[in-house]
């Protein structure tokens, strides 16, 4: 059978990219309306992605041998941030084989261990919040998240001046990836110190040199099998110091901003339902309920990328080598069969039934579902019941804030504005 490919827009590539830069769930939304749960996008300066948005044929994906799709290869736009040599980066046994070495400590009774610590952390946030006025959430959630993967990676007796060096580099990372300007293909190579690629490079060069002076202090002081951070695990590893970096990188940024959004989309929808807010305070199945429906109606990422390496029969379509199956979380999870009201936020959907494997995708799936989900799960829940304890919140404006970006995230585009005030 000769390879084909899914019908899609018929716009030139530079007007597709530049609508999926701008507005991408109205993109995403529009085509599916259009061309159906398959369908094949092309993006000037990218490539072809097919979207796929049907749970069974995402399955078929995800069930993949890793020999005949690639995830790592699919996850080269992020390469500048993290590099070659992180798990997200890798496939087939390399990629497991590292998967395994960093799962133990976001899991089982280790996990159990950080809810004190996650607690802690948000309530010392939480005391430097602004009271009665205006303020944006989405960088407050940040430096609650940023905190704590940080004492997780380094140790929560590490000094607080390099802690503080290190958060303050990432920070400033974070900010450089999310320049707009950035995600145009053709301002994707550093130009120079004053193109979009060259200011992140030097941020991303005083990142790495704090990260490698660390390495180098560490092993020089020894005791590493004496500790318990995830630092210290991975020095007494054979990974080399660039392996090192790469996957700490990994780990640093996927542990946090992925879930900095979430925090500020499941504030941003809880306080505009009357009566949601309150009780996080109470119902601990509550806040786990708010945290799935959060990641369904709000995925920070929109789509995962798989690329073909061996043709590959996708819905009756040959989808030949080279090119890229794309499928989209965005788009799934508002599809009406699965999700009644797919557009309303209703936490209590999740309450007697927990999410469809191929249904439910904020963490991607098979064996790439992300190692820290359930850190990031509990993460959520004891920082959000934290802070309903703590504070009561309202929304500062009286509209929902839509969809923006932040870099490759979805994230509210005012921040999640609220208003904060001590509970009486």
């Amino acid at each position: 059978m000769r390879p084909t490919l899914p019908p899609g827009p018929a716009v030139p590539p530079v007007v597709q990219v530049a609508r999926w830069i701008a507005r991408p769930t109205d993109f995403m939304n529009r085509t599916r309306r259009e061309y159906g749960d398959v369908f094949t996008v092309r993006f000037a300066g990218v490539g072809r992605f097919v979207f796929v948005s049907d749970p069974m044929l995402i399955k078929q994906i995800f069930t993949a041998p890793p020999e005949q799709l690639r995830a790592g290869e699919a996850n080269w736009p992020l390469i500048p941030m993290l590099g070659e040599r992180g798990t997200l980066l890798l496939d087939g046994r390399e990629h497991l084989q590292r998967r395994r070495l960093i799962l133990p400590p976001f899991h089982g009774a280790r996990l159990e261990r950080y809810r004190g610590m996650f607690a802690e952390v948000a309530r010392e946030q939480i005391a430097g919040w602004p009271r009665g006025e205006p303020f944006a959430l989405v960088p407050r959630m940040q430096a609650i998240t940023l905190e704590l993967i940080m004492r997780v990676v380094f140790g929560e007796d590490e000094e607080p001046e390099r802690l503080k060096q290190l958060a303050t580099a990432m920070t400033d990372l974070a900010r450089a990836g999310q320049n707009k300007l950035a995600m145009i293909p053709w301002l994707r190579d550093d130009f120079g110190r004053y193109s979009p690629m060259g200011m992140f490079m030097a941020v991303r060069e005083r990142v790495d040199r704090v990260l490698y002076e660390e390495i180098q202090r560490r092993r020089e002081r020894g005791g590493l099998d004496q500790r318990e951070d995830v630092f210290s695990m991975l020095l007494q590893t054979e990974m080399t110091d660039r392996e090192l970096r790469d996957e700490f990188m990994t780990i640093l940024v996927a542990g946090h901003e992925t879930t900095t959004t979430a925090l500020g989309w499941a504030f941003e929808r809880l306080l505009r339902h009357p009566g949601m807010y309150e009780r996080l305070r109470t119902d601990e199945r509550w806040a786990e309920a708010v945290v799935n429906e959060t990641l369904r109606l709000r995925p920070p990422l929109p789509l995962v990328g798989r690329v073909v390496k061996q043709d590959f029969q996708l819905d009756g379509y040959t989808i030949a080598t080279g090119e890229t199956l794309t499928p989209c979380i965005w788009l799934t999870h508002r599809r009406e069969e699965a999700y009644p009201e797919p557009y309303a936020f209703k936490p209590q959907r999740f309450l007697d039934k927990g999410p469809e494997t191929y249904a439910w995708l904020p963490f991607g799936g098979g064996t790439r579902r992300c190692v820290g989900a359930a850190f990031a799960q509990l993460e959520m829940t004891v920082v959000m019941k934290t802070i309903a304890e703590t504070v009561d919140l309202q929304p500062a404006d009286p509209e929902a804030e839509h969809v923006g970006r932040r870099a490759i995230v979805l994230a509210p585009k005012r921040g999640a504005r609220v208003v904060a005030r001590d509970r009486r």
